[in-house]
């Protein structure tokens, strides 16, 4: 009971940061390896968050592919009675450039308000490698937190970017061998580890947009730095083994996002999904002549 309390607690003081918190429980590996050509596509995608049933916030995400630059913004709140007892909502978004075939950022953004406050995180990202980042306004020093090296910043995703799941190969991307991933995350404050393995097949039907298959992954998560090691939220999204997530297609893409993602608690379980997801191919740009 006293742990359920404490969790509690927690997950009271992370509500009006909803929207960060969804982005990061979506941020996922992009799958390592070539694509064999360069695809373009949009989503247009909202969706719905509830805890034990009682709908807890909505949120946007729109997903922009190009033959050379992407671009991903997502925005979100609370919702219902949550928002009369603590209102809060938040935006993020990355950009970059597409190699080959592969996602490179090289900048997010994310923004949380709350009605005591708005904070601020920018990172900015080299090739994997974190250039620089800051969190406006400063947090204060917390000395029970494992503390960030610059080497817990090289080879990591953003968590926007990271959401964006790329399946190699030129057979179906909506397949068990898309849940072969993990990556590591930093969000400007935490490192951490998702990992992905192959759960089941699913069909599908958001109430506007795609009807279809979606491929259902077991998500871990381990964190590694950044984070107070005694913190109940921290413990208990450690220790599980029953977190999913159900990722569907953008079209003319290998691109995977999540439809779906379903995490237990203490005060029953968490769900985010989609009600509207749009999606479209994009025609190639034609190279302009004299």
């Amino acid at each position: 009971m006293l742990a359920t309390s404490h969790f509690a607690q927690d997950l009271r003081s992370a509500r009006p940061r909803l929207a960060g918190w969804l982005m990061a429980l979506c941020a996922l590996a992009l799958a390592w390896g070539a694509v064999p050509a360069a695809a373009q596509g949009k989503l247009e995608a909202q969706y719905e968050a509830s805890l034990a049933g009682i709908p807890v916030g909505k949120g946007a995400w729109n997903i922009d592919i190009q033959d050379d630059v992407f671009s991903a913004a997502a925005a979100g709140g609370t919702t219902g009675l949550l928002k009369s007892f603590t209102g809060g909502s938040g935006t993020g978004a990355s950009q970059g450039r597409v190699v080959n075939g592969a996602l490179v950022a090289t900048g997010y953004q994310a923004s949380t308000t709350t009605q005591k406050k708005t904070e601020e995180i920018r990172i900015t990202l080299d090739k994997g490698n974190v250039k620089d980042f800051a969190i406006l306004p400063e947090p204060p020093v917390d000395p029970d937190r494992i503390v960030v090296t610059e080497a817990h910043r090289r080879g990591v995703w953003d968590p926007m970017t990271a959401s964006l799941l790329r399946v190699p190969g030129t057979g179906d991307p909506v397949s068990p061998d898309a849940c072969h991933n993990g990556a590591p995350v930093f969000d400007g404050r935490m490192r951490y580890d998702l990992k992905l393995d192959f759960k089941r097949m699913e069909t599908v039907k958001a109430e506007k947009g795609y009807k279809g298959p979606v491929v259902v992954c077991s998500l871990y998560f381990v964190p590694v730095a950044g984070y107070i090691p005694d913190r109940p939220v921290i413990k208990y999204l450690a220790a599980q083994r029953n977190i999913e997530i159900a990722f569907a297609p953008v079209a003319g893409t290998r691109i995977l996002v999540p439809f779906w993602l379903k995490v237990p608690t203490p005060l029953g379980p968490a769900l985010l999904e989609a009600t509207s997801f749009i999606t479209s191919a994009q025609p190639p740009r034609v190279a302009k002549t004299q």
